[in-house]
């Protein structure tokens, strides 16, 4: 026996966890459809108040009749009780003799139960059989005729006292069948020593009506719910239908389907709803359709623009290298002219090369050459092509690489050349303070990091920054003469990837640009391999923030600096 209860209890063990994942996995299933299905969502809770009200009804029903047929039974009981007293008085008048109590108890017993079986009026009718008892006190079987042991002791005290009890009691048969009686008693006053009359009324009758109305109440219950569930599913489904047709229809517009509409019939809500999305369907079409009109006008302007001004640049760009070519001839305000002139030239033609460049961009014309190359061969060969630039302005660039290959999926011209950007755009703001590359990766991504100590950026200008033509300050002195669209390819490029190029900056404490590529296209990473905010930036612990993003805090001490 242990046995089988210790092998019993581990099989519930074992199953406990997987009734445990599948209750976990219906909830889940009930909690998805639950957000994502209207008309589920309306159709329980319909479902769910129906049934609270259901039950209320019900047990308010049940009560009510549960009450009324005890009500009806008590009152007959009582009138069939008090005509039966008169018939047991009219048999016991005049007991004296002690030793003869016993048989007129069983003879008047005899009387009134033979007179039961009689016709006695509507009363009787509606109170039923009845088992009658007399006793003159006490559950002495000598001095008591009937079951007296089924009169609870409770209501023979009352009686006892001369008065009109009534209680409704459940006791068990020798047979082990339960049974529920209500039991009336009353005095019998015509003899010399006090008795008692008490008749058991069952209660089956009426507790099988109760269970009929139970039944018949749970069945109409379940009944109307489910016809209720029914209407609420259809009438939900009339008006669900319709939005799900616009949802679908809405997904269809924004995917590209810019003539999707949706039908109209009638004249209800749902179909002014359904007016009302394709008058502003309509609208948003003929909008974009004017967009791309002016946005293809213009992308064709500027390479138009840029490839007629080729021609007369490079008749230019002739004229000013043998004028170049013989400066030293000139006197030396007209040399510096032709130094001027030929610097002029210079970023004129890398401007009109970033136009044809940005114009192809936007064209979307733009073709990935990817391939799996050395990422750190291609920072070197970066850092060597600013090294001039950055020896000019006396700042040291400082690469961190990491000592094993770094193999990735790209365009190799494209990422040098974003690189390049970010390297120049460091050393022009670095105020001859070092730049430093550095390159990391992970199972998935790699990320480059350019950060200079220089004039940093102000709160708001790190989502400006990869904006066409923008510059932080016009007026600031340029060492590289950019053209200001360099960000704005890297951007692009690094968009062409898969990638993202972000900016950080905070005044006085530089910026930091951080490139983060995937390792193979169309794989998609989680996150980057190198933070964007430096380790060495301000912290804001301790700092009074006044208005301004994290990046830009003010202590005490210099708030009194600046106001000094």
């Amino acid at each position: 026996m242990k046995r089988r209860v210790l092998a019993f209890v581990r099989a519930v063990l074992r199953l406990a966890p997987r009734a445990g994942a599948y209750a976990r996995g219906r909830a889940v299933a009930f909690g998805v459809l639950w957000r994502r299905s209207l008309q589920f969502k309306v159709t329980v809770s319909t479902l769910a108040l129906s049934s609270a009200v259901g039950l209320v009804l019900g047990m308010v029903l049940q009560n009510q009749i549960t009450q009324r047929l005890t009500d009806t039974k008590r009152q007959a009981a009582v009138a069939q009780t008090l005509q039966v007293v008169r018939t047991a008085e009219n048999e016991l008048v005049g007991i004296s003799d002690q030793d003869a109590l016993a048989d007129r108890l069983q003879n008047a017993l005899k009387k009134i139960t033979s007179s039961s079986s009689e016709d006695q009026g509507t009363a009787a009718s509606a109170a039923g059989a009845f088992e009658p008892v007399l006793t003159a006190g006490g559950e002495d079987s000598t001095d008591s005729a009937g079951p007296i042991t089924k009169v609870p002791e409770g209501l023979q005290r009352f009686v006892e006292n001369n008065q009109v009890a009534w209680q409704i009691n459940t006791d068990t048969d020798p047979d082990g069948t339960r049974t529920t009686h209500l039991i009336v008693g009353a005095p019998v006053t015509s003899t010399g020593r006090p008795i008692q009359l008490y008749l058991l009324f069952p209660m089956t009758a009426e507790q099988n009506t109760v269970q009929t109305v139970q039944n018949t109440l749970l069945v109409g219950g379940l009944v109307l719910l489910a016809l209720l569930a029914g209407i609420a599913n259809l009438v939900t489904r009339q008006v669900v239908r319709p939005v799900r047709q616009a949802a679908a229809a809405a997904a269809r517009f924004a995917g590209g389907e810019l003539d999707e509409r949706l039908p109209v019939t009638g004249e209800d809500d749902l179909s002014k709803l359904a007016v009302s999305y394709n008058e502003m369907a309509a609208s948003i079409q003929h909008q974009i359709r004017q967009l791309e009109e002016f946005g293809t006008l213009q992308r064709r302007f500027t390479s138009d623009v840029s490839h007629e001004l080729r021609t007369p640049l490079t008749t230019v760009r002739m004229a000013a290298d043998v004028l170049h070519a013989s400066r030293e001839q000139f006197p030396a305000g007209l040399a510096r002219s032709t130094e001027l002139l030929v610097d002029e030239l210079d970023r004129f033609e890398a401007l009109l090369g970033d136009l044809l460049e940005i114009s192809r961009l936007d064209a979307g014309v733009e073709e990935l050459a990817a391939e799996f190359i050395d990422v750190s061969s291609i920072a070197r060969r970066a850092v060597e092509q600013v090294r001039v630039i950055a020896g000019n302005a006396e700042t040291e660039i400082e690469l961190e690489l990491p000592a094993e290959e770094t193999l990735a999926e790209i365009d190799a011209r494209r990422v040098e050349r974003i690189l390049r950007n970010l390297l120049a755009n460091a050393v022009d703001h670095s105020e001859g303070n070092p730049v430093r590359l550095t390159l990391a990766a992970n199972e998935h991504a790699v990320a480059i990091t350019v950060r200079d100590h220089g004039v940093g950026l102000r709160p708001g200008e790190a989502d400006l920054v990869f904006n066409r033509f923008w510059r932080a300050d016009p007026s600031r002195n340029r060492r590289t003469g950019g053209t200001g669209l360099g960000l704005a390819i890297s951007h692009e490029d690094a968009r062409l990837h898969g990638g993202q190029l972000e900016a950080w900056g905070a005044p006085g404490h530089g910026a930091c640009f951080r490139l983060t590529l995937p390792r193979k296209q169309d794989e998609p990473f989680e996150e980057s391999p190198l933070p964007l905010v430096p380790d060495d930036a301000p912290a804001t612990n301790g700092h009074l923030q006044i208005g301004l993003p994290t990046e830009y805090t003010l202590t005490i001490g210099e708030m009194h600096k600046e106001d000094a």
